[in-house]
């Protein structure tokens, strides 16, 4: 046994013979108003500090905290005087209502008393599209919320539910409608991953371009996906964006002529691509003086460039830095 595990055992047989000893020296009705005694002590605490605050910001639901104050201090008092015991169990209904009501009404904070009545058909019937998609999207309807949010014109609400009904394509479909008429790159991506889910690589590769063009990272993956699909032109156009996109950052940050070099292969420009793998071990060497990990792409960059003994100079440098460590 662990000793958090036999310090709550020890806590709860503390706890019960204290009660036990309550009952056999005072009775079953004084452990009864000593333990609700203790509880409403804690919720006159509470709402005492809850209403201050609310009180201190002026919020509307400061009157609702001090009649619980109110309420909870009574039954404290009672539970002390045992006068008016049944006001106790009149508090306690009133609490379990309210906290009833609470529970029932945070599970749709955004539809009204009138709209939480009636059914997700009545709504949609009556036009109150919104209400009736919370309905049915509560009772796991996503086909049918979705049409509703889309009666209501909530096309992102709309694509969320077709999302969960599995109907990837109508998601892309509204995401994509949504890049168009609010002008954010975001919803492009979004398109992008649930054409992709749908299957829909075509459609998929032309999202990611627009969002490629905000986001140059994705040039890469646009041009995978038009070679998946099988349209070189577009992919060769894609490849040659991402080209620009990793030349730019290797000249910040030397890491990615690797990246250029990978792609001039694909290109098919071999001396170029040289260059770029001569620029990259450059990088890499200067790398393995601070950190000795890096003689493993230093070795890799010097393959690459058919300098076999360079290559195998590098590779026992990596292996002696592996055995120290070990």
């Amino acid at each position: 046994m662990d000793k958090l595990t036999a310090t709550i055992l020890a806590f709860v047989i503390g706890v019960l013979a204290l009660c036990g000893a309550i009952v056999y020296y005072f009775g079953w009705l004084f452990l009864i108003r000593t333990i609700l005694g203790l509880a409403f002590l804690c919720a006159t605490v509470v709402f005492a500090v809850l209403t201050g605050i609310l009180v201190y910001a002026k919020s509307k639901y400061a009157i609702p905290s001090l009649l619980g104050l109110l309420s909870s201090a009574y039954a404290l008092y009672q539970c002390y005087t045992w006068s008016e015991p049944m006001h106790i169990v009149y508090i306690i209904v009133i609490y379990a209502v309210v906290l009833a009501f609470g529970l029932w009404y945070i599970s749709e904070p955004d539809l009204s008393i009138l709209e939480r009545l009636k059914s997700a058909k009545a709504l949609e019937r009556s036009g109150n599209y919104r209400a009736a998609a919370r309905k049915y999207e509560k009772v796991g309807d996503y086909v049918k919320a979705g049409e509703c949010y889309l009666k209501a014109g909530l096309l992102e609400s709309a694509a969320w539910c077709y999302e969960r009904a599995e109907m990837f394509e109508k998601s892309a479909e509204l995401y994509e409608k949504l890049a168009k008429e609010k002008d954010e790159s975001y919803y492009w991506k979004e398109a992008y991953e649930f054409y992709k889910k749908a299957g829909n690589l075509r459609k998929a590769g032309e999202c990611l371009e627009r969002y490629a063009e905000e986001e140059p990272w994705y040039w890469e993956d646009v041009a995978k996906l038009y070679e998946e699909v099988g349209d070189k032109d577009k992919a060769l156009k894609a490849w040659k964006k991402a080209l620009g996109y990793y030349k730019k950052e290797a000249e910040e940050e030397g890491v990615f002529w690797e990246d250029v070099a990978k792609i001039y292969e694909k290109l098919g420009e071999v001396d170029k691509a040289k260059e770029a793998w001569q620029r990259y071990a450059e990088y890499c060497e200067k790398e393995a003086e601070k950190d000795p990990a890096w003689w493993k792409h230093v070795a890799e960059a010097y393959e690459k460039l058919g300098l076999k003994d360079k290559a195998e100079e590098a590779k026992k440098k990596y292996e002696e830095w592996k055995k120290q460590r070990s």
